[in-house]
């Protein structure tokens, strides 16, 4: 890590300084410590003492994330690369290989812990929120259409039979998707109950 040591007259003005020695392009970027305040001196000039700062680049968090993930891949000791995506607001980080099987889990469990690390680890020195989405080949878009016409099933169902009917439990985002996909569904409803890891959706019919 890149560490500059910088003075001015004021620490506005070392910072200043601090952002063109390490190239960045606002304060954002950076980090610092105060070594010496400014002092004006006797009268205001004798014995003035500039301010003195160490500054150094904030990790960047995709990178940070990244480089957590490919730690993780050559743990697990699979053939799996890693493809960086942006989509506005959001980073995707798309696995591509031979072994996304094991890093997809069953029903995306693995993909969906190492998604909640990879957004820790992205997070832990930024002071503004980076949104990272993991996916291997299209995971979360298959999952979501598969969930999209679960929920068209089982609502016809619920509409057909007069009963409730109570889903497997699912995390906060797959039970997002179903409630979506029924959201203008007529002659049903949908809400979440239970409590986590055990929280699912329940449809239920309109009388």
């Amino acid at each position: 890590m890149k560490t500059v040591k910088v003075s001015g007259k004021t620490i506005e003005e070392a910072l200043n300084e601090a952002l063109e020695q390490l190239e960045a392009a606002n304060k954002d970027e950076i980090d610092y410590k105060v070594i010496e305040e400014p002092s004006k001196g006797f009268l205001g000039f004798i014995g003035t003492k500039p301010a003195v700062l160490e500054a150094w680049l904030k990790p960047d968090p995709i990178d940070e994330s990244i480089q957590f993930l490919q730690k993780v891949i050559q743990d697990m000791q699979v053939n799996v690369d890693v493809e960086v995506k942006k989509r506005g607001r959001e980073t995707e980080l798309s696995l591509i290989g031979e072994d996304l099987g094991v890093m997809i889990g069953k029903r995306g469990k693995t993909l969906d812990s190492l998604q909640y690390l990879v957004n820790l680890v992205a997070n832990r020195h930024s002071d503004r929120y980076a949104r990272i989405v993991l996916d291997a080949e299209n995971y979360r878009e298959r999952r979501q259409e598969a969930l999209e016409q679960l929920a068209e099933r089982l609502a016809a169902k619920a509409f057909r039979t007069g009963e409730k009917v109570v889903l497997e439990p699912m995390n906060a985002r797959e039970r997002k998707i179903i409630h979506a996909a029924l959201q203008e569904k007529e002659g049903v409803e949908t809400h979440s109950d239970g409590k986590e890891p055990r929280r699912h959706v329940v449809i239920t019919p309109l009388s």
